[in-house]
């Protein structure tokens, strides 16, 4: 082992893992941070984690949410995932310092595979891996994201191997980050990172073609292709499985053309336009990149006593209430509904970005600098509709997505990786003392002179309004205050801004004059990145949201409601309308809910929800098995009324379409009645059934993943089960023969009964996961066949 090539890896990792710890210091304690969706993850998947627990098996299905659902998106395990413990190796640091190493550690692969020295690839990385939105996902606990954004740039390092002629170890960096890409289960950023890669492609295919080397590029691109179907492949289950739920999400294409009050749906084999632009960043918003608090910062910020606001305040209502209310000021005036923190990359490390824009020749360029306009302009959304919606009407997934601001991790990596290149041609003896001088002056007269315009005419350019002003007009003075502190916001940015600027320039400028040596540079340099980052990033995740571990593992305590409603051991379902049940998992965590809290619930289960529990339809709710009702932490109530967990009904009401079976439940007697889509359904009989007064149905095994019930009936009779309809992986039995079964009332099971005795059992046996947990096995072991005898082959030769 070569130890000169071993030992810039062993120390960047040194470096990298105690920058993590250190910033999230209180993992050394044995604290753990609070994340708001982590919590509420954690209340939806309680039920399939227990049953792994005590089962030692997966459930693939939890029956607590939604009134059931896949677990495909909420944590679950596949057969034959090995591609878990590299990852898990690899974060091997307590979360969630263990995602922010990853952000330094890929980076520095990407800059090594750039031949970038590895004293510089250490500073850009942490320039990298500190960028505040990169920060802030960890406090909302985004982090199926950051695990994504962790593993982009090991997959475009082994993209740059393989265009650098390394073909062996591009291929196989290339398969290995792009199944760990895959695994960390985020589609979204996945997604953007095909974009990125995208355009390298383009560029690399334009010079290709001017060189005239067209079959190598191609011979290239078909190396590519081929490692990252093998990282692909080995999360064959996983991706199967996803991609089958898809159809039957919101991610899914609607059969409604009908909205709730009548009026016609935008047709969308995906998510609605309004919903997928949503968050959409203001065009002037773009500047916070550049200047923190551009728009205010965060959607509320802490205001001090010498804010205007708290003045206002003091001289109205008091010191007490000032002090009180400023803590929790809306602050923000951007386009967005809510934002955790403003999306800064930095101005230092824009003005390195801009002096690569001089100093950088060739493809890289061209590449990195297409990737960062790309992707802010489609951060604009709704702002910029032209582009926006041809992406959504003609681009494949693009309508899958929500959230489109999030594009913007394309420029989180581009900007700071041409920053790096730049100073790796900054201290190249091959460009002249005039070049760089030249190139300094550029940087600072943009980054400087937009940061100068705002502290000069700032409070003059915007209105500074925000969308939330109208909370305060009780108090108009206030309003004003507001407006005040957010114009002195900008301007103390904007200075802000302009002094990092002018600190950067001056030192590039004392090392292009002999005065500093490199070493000095880069350490000065890396100080002040780290410190304009940090005092970004404290702001908005610190040691405040931390907590003990025991809480953050149990994240709820049984209210007085819910310690008497689970005294009931019956099989039932609550409904929590104290709160947004469809943004729930706390109800979850102790109940068979009807509400839930997930990205990609399923689409006709949403569609149930806006056309029916909306508007207070109790057949709908009883149809469910809805027993209780939470009305407050002290309060619930029972309902008498709820129809149990299976029922026979006398008559099937046959419709045609999904508009006339979700409009058929305004007026639907659920006890006695069901409605069926004979145009998806064949079903023949004539939907009539005698009434059996003596007919008995009963659930005698209530198991995640097989239920059983019991009936006698003197006549033929068709039954209703609370219970989703999802085709692909539940099956039903009568007494052990596999039979038909039907959806009916939008989303609930029906089956035809035979008279008599029987014993009538539905199994959730999705074959998804055997086909791709067998075709995972079948990569893993391609991909070592292939890797090993490459080796072979190249070691021959030689």
């Amino acid at each position: 082992m070569d130890l000169k090539k071993v030992l810039p890896y062993a120390i960047a990792i040194i470096v990298f893992a105690i920058a993590s710890v250190l910033y999230f210091n209180p993992v050394l304690s044995g604290k753990q941070i609070k994340q708001s969706d982590i919590t509420q993850f954690i209340g939806m998947a309680r039920e399939s984690s227990n049953y792994r627990v005590e089962k030692g098996e997966e459930s693939y299905w939890l029956a607590n949410a939604f009134g059931g659902m896949p677990t495909y998106q909420v944590g679950a395990y596949y057969p034959n995932d090995f591609i878990r413990y590299v990852d898990k190796a690899i974060r091997f640091l307590p979360r969630p310092a263990d995602y922010l190493f990853l952000y330094f550690l890929g980076f520095f692969v990407l800059l090594m595979a750039l031949k970038v020295d590895w004293k510089l690839a250490i500073l850009g990385s942490l320039s990298f891996g500190f960028s505040t939105y990169l920060i802030i996902i960890f406090g909302a606990g985004h982090n199926a994201k950051a695990h994504a954004i962790g593993y982009m740039p090991l997959v475009i390092a082994g993209v740059i191997y393989i265009f650098r002629k390394r073909y062996l170890l591009g291929f196989v960096l290339t398969a290995l980050a792009m199944a760990l890409e895959i695994f960390s289960n985020h589609p979204q950023m996945t997604y953007y990172l095909g974009f990125c890669l995208l355009i390298l492609g383009t560029v690399e295919l334009i010079f290709a073609y001017k060189s005239k080397g067209l079959p190598l590029y191609f011979k290239q691109v078909g190396i590519i292709i081929a490692a990252c179907f093998l990282g692909i492949s080995v999360n064959a289950t996983r991706l199967l499985a996803t991609k089958q739920y898809a159809d039957y999400s919101t991610r899914g294409k609607s059969e409604l053309t009908i909205n709730p009050d009548g009026s016609s749906k935008e047709k969308s084999s995906g998510l609605d336009k309004a919903y997928i632009t949503e968050y959409s960043y203001g065009i002037a918003e773009t500047f916070n990149l550049l200047i923190p608090r551009f728009t205010g910062g965060g959607t509320v910020e802490e205001l001090g006593e010498d804010s205007n606001f708290y003045q206002v305040l003091e001289q109205n209502a008091g010191r007490s209430v000032a002090k009180d209310y400023s803590s929790q000021v809306l602050t923000y005036w951007g386009k967005q509904p809510i934002v955790e923190a403003p999306a800064y990359i930095g101005a230092i490390v824009f003005f390195l970005f801009f002096l690569g824009v001089f100093l950088v020749k060739g493809r890289l360029k061209y590449w990195l600098v297409a990737a960062t306009i790309f992707s802010i302009v489609l951060s604009w959304g709704k702002n910029f509709p032209i582009i926006t919606n041809f992406f959504i009407d003609y681009f494949p997934l693009y309508n899958k997505f929500r959230a489109v601001s999030s594009i913007q991790v394309i420029a989180e990596l581009c900007v700071p990786l041409l920053g790096v290149l730049a100073l790796k041609e900054f201290f190249s003896s091959e460009v002249s003392s005039e070049e760089k001088k030249e190139t300094v002056k550029k940087s600072f007269y943009i980054v400087g002179g937009i940061s100068l315009l705002f502290v000069l005419f700032g409070s003059s350019l915007f209105a500074f309004e925000g969308l939330r002003d109208n909370q305060y007009e009780q108090l108009p003075e206030l309003i004003d205050a507001l407006i005040a502190d957010r114009k002195s916001m900008l301007f103390n940015d904007s200075l802000r801004s302009l002094l990092l600027a002018l600190a950067t320039g001056a030192v590039l400028w004392f090392y292009i004059k002999g005065k500093l040596k490199q070493i000095a540079v880069l350490f000065i340099i890396g100080g002040l990145i780290i410190f304009d980052l940090v005092s970004i990033d404290v702001n908005y995740v610190n040691k405040e949201d931390f907590t003990l571990a025991r809480k953050v593992q149990k994240p709820f305590t049984a209210t007085k409601a819910d310690t008497e409603i689970l005294k009931d051991k019956g099989y039932y379902r609550v409904a929590n309308f104290s709160v947004n049940p469809l943004q729930d998992g706390r109800t979850s965590y102790f109940h068979n809910s009807i509400g839930g809290y997930h990205a990609a619930k399923m689409k006709r289960y949403q569609e149930l929800f806006d056309y029916q529990i909306a508007k207070n339809n109790m057949e709908v709710l009883n149809m469910l098995n809805t027993k209780y009702f939470i009305i407050s932490n002290e309060q619930y109530q029972e309902n008498p009324e709820a129809n149990g967990s299976a029922w026979f009904v006398n008559s099937l009401k046959k419709v045609n379409s999904a508009n006339e079976e979700i409009f058929a439940l305004d007026s639907l007697k659920t006890k006695s009645e069901a409605v069926i889509n004979t145009n998806e359904f064949n079903f023949k009989d004539s939907g009539l059934f005698k009434k059996d007064t003596t007919a008995t149905i009963n659930l005698v095994k209530n198991d995640l993943t097989e239920l059983v019930y019991e009936t006698n009936t003197s006549t033929k009779q068709f039954a209703v089960f609370s219970e989703v309809y999802y085709k692909d992986g539940w099956n039903a039995y009568i007494d052990s023969k596999s039979v038909s079964y039907y959806r009916v009332n939008y989303i609930l099971r029906g089956l035809e009964i035979p008279k008599g005795k029987h014993t009538v059992t539905f199994k959730y046996e999705p074959t998804i996961i055997k086909t791709g947990s067998l075709l995972a096995l079948f990569s893993y072991g391609l991909f070592f066949l292939v890797s090993i005898g490459w080796l072979v082959i190249k070691k021959r030769k030689n």
